[in-house]
């Protein structure tokens, strides 16, 4: 379902993270305002695609 370079975030909320790795049901993300890129391990099936909220790029 996610490949690397996917951004997600957490189904609860919380920053916008791009996945480095996936390893079967287990994706290692990094948030993507952290520089040193620290992996942080998280079950696939607590976060969902990453969205923008609102109408962005209409004008």
């Amino acid at each position: 379902m996610f490949q690397k370079d996917d951004f997600v975030q957490s189904k609860t909320g919380g920053p916008k993270m791009q996945v480095l790795r996936v390893e079967g049901e287990t994706l290692w993300c990094a948030r993507v305002d952290d520089a040193d890129k620290k992996e942080i391990e998280i079950p696939a099936s607590s976060v969902n695609i990453y969205h923008e909220e609102g109408d962005f790029g209409v004008c």
